[in-house]
């Protein structure tokens, strides 16, 4: 483990311009006194993050813009028991605490909302990396099943809440970002706010000619928020945003090219010159309005629709992807026994449609040209609709006690046709128990810096659409979704000068009817309920606020993840991994770091991440490297005048040059003559350098 930090200095010379405060200064503050601000949409009872008896991460915008304002995971990374793979900035995989680390391509397990729009369709995968993180004003991370008004997934929910427009002003921005490799991304914003409504739109653009081979990616999007009707009582809240993306995909590679020859792609998915190309748009409504005294009411509607193509070098695959659906919910403020009792009663419904058809890729026939598309394969339609009831309360039944309680009910059903091969048309209407989630938590706060609670509750995970398949193309009507039992002790503090906050929480959960992703030939992956894996951890971040001069602070901070994450039963066809640790995640993450602000609006970032080994296959007979990451920026924020303002950021990644894999895929299989592919390799020491001008009216 590397111990010490290059310092790389950056001279940036501004003249004539008025400093202002750096970017870090009120970090800690937004941490422990703006942790009270409601989020967007009112989906909890609880009226702070401090007093939520769940372990919630909270990123600002400062954190979210720190990096190259394009990547996602090496900020979500920073969070203790978080941790995001990154293949390639369109192959991303989320777990938190070890929940979803041996899904294949993607995130599932994990819930998400932009919002008010559900970001998890119908297959159970969640994509968060199509948000433009400058039109984010916050990032909320809940660990675990809790609350039960976020649908109680195993894995937790990730919320994402754009950007509004300040009341009673005007804004216009534009930023440029550009670093290693082609990337070059634009972004340009403007929004209006007056009394009774509000207007913010976003656009970005980003380039990148990649690091490996067959890696270019190209990605636009367009994004609308605003108030209207605002008043004392009601208003009406939207959003839309579209995304046109085109990708192209190095795929893994085996364990030789990845020593000798990291920046190769996969040679079939080279030859085919394999992508995915899209074109993504969601929208949503929100009403919001006082009921009487007591009660609010909240309801939305929300639609998307995601059209997409993928050549790969065994098939292309063709995939339109329809939803919408409704959510509506009250929230109660009552006296019991003269004490405050909170309550929320909610339904949310949504209907997903897949369309997807499979042709064969001829690429070998096509002169070195790429994809070609053959004849048909196959296709499939399969509608799914989701019901979730849930409630939720709390109860301060004393100075220093609380009460948590809540309960989620799903039903979850669909129908699918599949014609497999097309001469076989295959039809079956099938639907899961419902699946009833209680979830209950105490809380003591033996003083206004302290919280300490317990809770327990029960999450569960979908299966996606290839783990309800079976390998003759039919569902598989033994697949159950997978469920589980949480429970977590944790505390958060904060000092009486509010310089000081730390979080501790130690957890264990147990997920019964495991569902195991197996590939039985390259381009087709069966489900099956294998086991339990058990999950055990330790969390710990901390943070402290030191004053060293009028206009100089420091901020250092750590974040520690310890795990056990193991298979309780796991038995697959003639082997049998009991005991073996978890696939596909690190047992351990190690994050430490520093801020420093300086006068005349300078600021220095620098961090340090270590990840643990990981299990690559479920007889743990081969694990990838531990690894570690040093990274540090430079950054200056002044006023060019009174109404425009200047901040530039300059940083460098994997400063040490570590040669690591940033996302593995577990259980790799080599078909013909061919080695597994297990790893990504992760992109060598790389830099950055972002401008934003700012004019406010």
């Amino acid at each position: 483990m590397k111990k010490f930090l290059a310092v790389v200095v950056f001279l940036i010379t501004i003249v004539h311009v008025r400093a202002q405060d750096s970017l870090h200064t009120t970090l800690l503050q937004d941490l422990v006194i703006s942790t009270s601000r409601p989020l967007m949409y009112p989906l909890q009872v609880s009226d702070s993050i401090f007093q939520l008896p769940a372990s919630v991460a909270r990123l600002n915008p400062e954190l979210l813009q720190n990096n190259n304002r394009v990547e996602v995971a090496p900020i979500l990374n920073t969070v203790a028991g978080v941790y995001m793979q990154s293949g390639t900035f369109n192959t991303n995989r989320l777990s938190i605490r070890g929940i979803g680390g041996r899904t294949p391509y993607g995130t599932n397990k994990v819930r998400a909302f932009y919002g008010n729009i559900p970001l998890t369709g119908g297959n159970s995968e969640t994509t968060i990396e199509d948000i433009d993180l400058e039109f984010l004003q916050n990032i909320h991370i809940i660990k675990g099943p809790l609350p039960s008004v976020y649908g109680a997934g195993l894995g937790g929910a990730v919320l994402l809440q754009p950007k509004t427009a300040d009341p009673n002003q005007m804004q216009v921005g534009i930023s440029t970002t550009v670093g290693s490799f082609g990337l070059i991304k634009n972004q340009l914003s403007g929004s209006y706010g007056a009394d009774t409504y509000s207007f913010n739109v976003g656009y970005h653009k980003i380039e990148n000619s990649g690091y490996r081979e067959n890696s270019s990616y190209y990605r636009e999007g367009l994004t609308i928020t605003g108030e209207a009707f605002r008043k004392k009582k009601s208003k009406l809240t939207y959003l839309s945003q579209f995304t046109s993306l085109k990708a192209y995909i190095p795929s893994s590679i085996d364990q030789q090219t990845f020593l000798n020859n990291p920046k190769g792609a996969a040679l079939n998915w080279k030859e085919a010159k394999g992508y995915e190309v899209y074109k993504n748009f969601m929208m949503g409504l929100n009403y919001n309005f006082v009921v009487t005294d007591n009660i609010t009411a909240a309801t939305s509607v929300f639609y998307s629709l995601k059209d997409s193509d993928e050549p790969r070098p065994f098939d292309i695959l063709k995939e339109y992807t329809e939803t919408f659906g409704a959510r509506s919910q009250f929230v109660g403020s009552w006296q019991l026994g003269g004490k405050l009792l909170k309550t929320t009663v909610g339904v949310e419904f949504f209907q997903d449609g897949y369309d997807a058809a499979t042709f064969e890729n001829r690429y070998l026939e096509n002169n070195g040209q790429g994809s070609l598309a053959g004849a048909d394969k196959n296709k499939l339609f399969q509608r799914r609709n989701f019901v979730n009831i849930y409630s939720q309360l709390r109860y301060v039944f004393s100075e220093k006690w609380e009460l948590n309680a809540g309960l989620n009910y799903n039903k979850t059903s669909f129908s699918l046709q599949q014609m497999y091969p097309l001469s076989n048309v295959y039809h079956t209407l099938y639907d899961y128990n419902g699946i009833w989630a209680p979830q209950i938590a105490l809380s003591y706060l033996p003083s206004k810096q302290q919280t300490i609670y317990l809770s327990v509750g029960r999450g569960y995970s979908l299966p996606s659409i290839e783990e309800t398949m079976n390998e003759n193309g039919q569902v598989n009507t033994s697949i159950k979704p997978e469920n589980g039992y949480s429970v977590e002790l944790g505390t958060k503090l904060f000092s009486a000068d509010k310089r000081f906050y730390a979080e501790a929480a130690l957890y264990h959960m147990k997920v019964n009817d495991l569902l195991v992703a197996h590939r039985v030939l390259e381009d087709q992956y069966v489900g099956v309920n294998a086991g339990s894996t058990v999950h055990m951890g330790l969390e710990f971040m901390a943070q402290y606020k030191w004053q060293v001069g009028t206009k100089t602070q420091l901020i250092p901070y750590l974040s520690v993840s310890l795990g056990d994450y193991t298979f309780d039963d796991f038995k697959q066809y003639d082997h049998d991994f009991s005991g073996n640790d978890l696939t596909g995640v690190p047992k351990n993450q190690f994050t430490s770091g520093v801020m420093l602000d300086l006068p005349y609006g300078f600021g220095f970032k620098a961090d340090y991440f270590f990840i643990d080994k990981i299990p690559l296959n479920d007889a743990n007979s081969l694990f990838s490297d531990a690894y570690s990451l040093c990274n540090a920026s430079v950054n200056w924020r002044g006023k060019v005048t009174n109404a425009l303002s200047l901040s530039v950021n300059v940083g460098i990644n994997n400063i040490f040059n570590e040669r690591y894999a940033s996302m593995v895929l577990v259980n790799a299989t080599g078909f013909g003559n061919s080695a597994p592919r297990y790893y990504y390799p992760g992109q060598p020491v790389n830099y950055f350098g972002s401008f934003q001008l700012r004019y406010v009216l």
